[in-house]
């Protein structure tokens, strides 16, 4: 990832947030096979494991399943039954990619001092984006214990974690979360053997907003504003993370 030091956002914390927030990633692999393309991408949503909610360094682990026909899963399957002795584990590297909720286009009419006084402006895309990377576990073998165990613990967190924190269903005066055994145990069961597990060891975290903050405070106050005068639901996630993100800049100048 190309990575400003206006737009990089260093802090792991921030970044373990941000895949919380938008689990749905872009897995990407790239392993040699005369059976399949070398290059695939899948959508895949992801759980973040983390031991220690308070560290400031550790990255965590991604857990996430795919169906077997896909052909990335067999590509997957592939590798790892390549080397047996590596009980899955892949030698190549993989990479997950997390994007924002929002992004958009950003027109140098919403620059509203640096445009009238030199015109030195050009258009751009703000977005938001986390990439991880790490070596993947690949559970495959729909017989084996360590898959079952693997398949099911992923399916039931996933399901919470999507239940309670994307569709904020916790009860109350809120509906009752879905849960896994609200589907027929034969029925999970059946689908279990038509999907892989994998498991990521995140080595490297990045992450970068790349929202106006480069831009002086003048031309970021007309971003905010060209946003919000869109009178659309993107404009205004957008104009507030602008404003999240200048003013933390501006905090960062006055420390």
């Amino acid at each position: 990832m190309y990575l400003r030091a206006a737009h990089a956002e260093p802090h792991i914390p921030a970044l373990r947030q941000f895949i919380h927030e938008n689990p749905f990633g872009m897995l990407i692999s790239a392993i040699p096979s005369t059976d399949f393309p070398t290059i695939q991408c899948t959508h895949v949503p992801w759980v973040l494991d983390v031991e220690d909610a308070t560290s400031e360094t550790e990255l965590g682990i991604l857990r996430g399943h795919m169906a077997k026909p896909n052909p990335h899963s067999k590509a997957l399957t592939e590798a790892a039954q390549a080397e047996p002795a590596s009980n899955g584990r892949l030698a190549e590297e993989v990479s997950v990619i997390f994007n924002g909720p929002v992004h958009h286009y950003v027109t140098p009419k919403f620059y509203t001092e640096t445009k009238p006084t030199t015109g030195k402006v050009v258009p751009t895309w703000n977005y938001s984006a986390v990439q991880a990377y790490g070596k993947a576990t690949v559970y495959f073998d729909s017989k084996a214990p360590e898959t079952g165990e693997f398949l099911q613990r992923q399916i039931a967190d996933l399901s919470h974690h999507a239940e309670t924190n994307v569709m904020g269903y916790v009860g109350g005066d809120r509906p009752k979360a879905w849960g896994v055994t609200d589907a027929p145990r034969s029925y999970v069961d059946l689908l279990r053997k038509n999907i892989i597990g994998i498991e990521i060891e995140i080595t490297r975290l990045e992450g970068k907003f790349k929202m106006s903050q480069e831009m002086g405070k003048a031309d970021r106050e007309g971003v905010i504003k060209g946003f919000e005068a869109l009178n659309t639901d993107d404009g205004y996630k957008v104009a507030r993370t602008v404003e999240e993100r200048g003013a933390m800049k501006d905090l960062k100048v006055s420390a």
